[in-house]
């Protein structure tokens, strides 16, 4: 079936110092018809990112590789592509992460909605020629209190939070509530956006089938973020409660995973003091800070616990590489 001008989607790829993994992104999605635009945006790699993404070209003239000399971010990345490209679906894929062949088809199968996201299969081994499972589509709408309510991170729960979905959005909605990425973030830039999206009436249908390969990485942005970056992710989440738009239920679902976030920034803050200035200095920022005092206290407790559970546990042989599933399936 011939690919409508209204089907037609820019593929977006921030990357940096990506130049083993950047190829297969690229060649992914590339392979899917529904790809008019695939825009790479080398923020400032010191490797060979962006020589890597050309050598993928197949040849259609539907890549553009563009390098930023400075270091900005992935929102600035993203929304530079954004600002240079023309298709109007937009889907973002991390340099990488890969495409399962037919993802588009099957997400483009579906009507009536502004973002539309599928499941992620994560493995630690990134294999693109192994499908995952098929699943059927069960398509549902995300609202705003159960989308926040997705990214609240439980104790000893695998990290599965909604605001990793990699949704296809709609240019027009983006443009007509004036919606880009927040350039001064670089933790939890796809969230913010989503979260202003679905204040804004957003229609977010969300699928169960498999299209979007993500690999496990301990050295990831998200697992990496400083102290500041958890910062600009609470101020951001204090604005947008602040400015007096949101529905009363999904509210205090932003207050919850407001508060969780400022009590990691409390922690995290704490622990910097310590090591630039040893104990006296963290002391005196507790002191400082009265209303930090639980979740610095509850951290340096969970942690110790953690600590000893593992020199008690017995030595298990490391498991299998596998897949895991963001959304539960039927």
């Amino acid at each position: 079936m011939a690919v409508t001008q209204e089907d037609k989607v820019c593929v977006i790829i921030a990357a940096r110092n990506a130049q083993d993994t950047i190829g297969r992104a690229v060649r992914s999605a590339l392979a899917e018809p529904e790809v008019a635009e695939v825009v790479v945006v080398d923020d400032s790699s010191d490797d060979r990112t962006m020589a890597a993404a050309a050598e993928a070209d197949d040849g259609s003239k539907r890549l553009d590789v563009i390098r930023f000399k400075v270091n900005r971010g992935p929102s600035a990345a993203r929304n530079h592509a954004i600002a240079i490209s023309r298709a109007p679906l937009i889907a973002i894929l991390d340099a990488d992460d890969f495409f399962f062949p037919g993802r588009f088809r099957r997400m483009l199968a579906c009507k009536d909605w502004d973002f539309i996201a599928d499941n992620i299969a994560f493995m630690e081994k990134a294999d693109p020629t192994h499908p995952p499972a098929e699943f059927a589509p069960n398509p549902r709408r995300l609202d705003l209190e159960t989308f926040v309510l997705g990214n609240i991170s439980r104790r000893g729960a695998p990290r599965g939070e909604l605001g990793f979905l990699k949704p296809v959005m709609r240019r027009a909605f983006l443009d007509a509530h004036d919606l880009r990425y927040r350039e001064d973030m670089r933790l939890g830039e796809d969230y913010e956006l989503y979260v202003r999206a679905l204040i804004a009436g957003a229609r977010y249908t969300v699928i169960e089938s498999c299209g979007y390969g993500a690999v496990v990485r301990a050295n990831s942005l998200s697992g990496q973020h400083r102290t500041q970056d958890l910062e600009t992710l609470f101020e951001a989440e204090r604005s947008i409660l602040s400015a007096g738009n949101v529905p009363p239920q999904a509210a205090d679902a932003l207050r919850r995973h407001c508060r969780q976030i400022g009590r990691r920034h409390a922690l995290r803050h704490f622990l910097d003091r310590k090591r630039e200035g040893g104990a006296g200095a963290a002391l005196a920022y507790a002191l400082e800070n009265p209303a930090a005092m639980p979740a610095i206290t509850g951290g340096i407790v969970r942690d110790k616990l953690d600590a000893a559970h593992r020199r008690v546990r017995p030595r298990q042989p490391a498991p299998q590489a596998g897949l895991r599933y963001l959304l539960p399936t039927d």
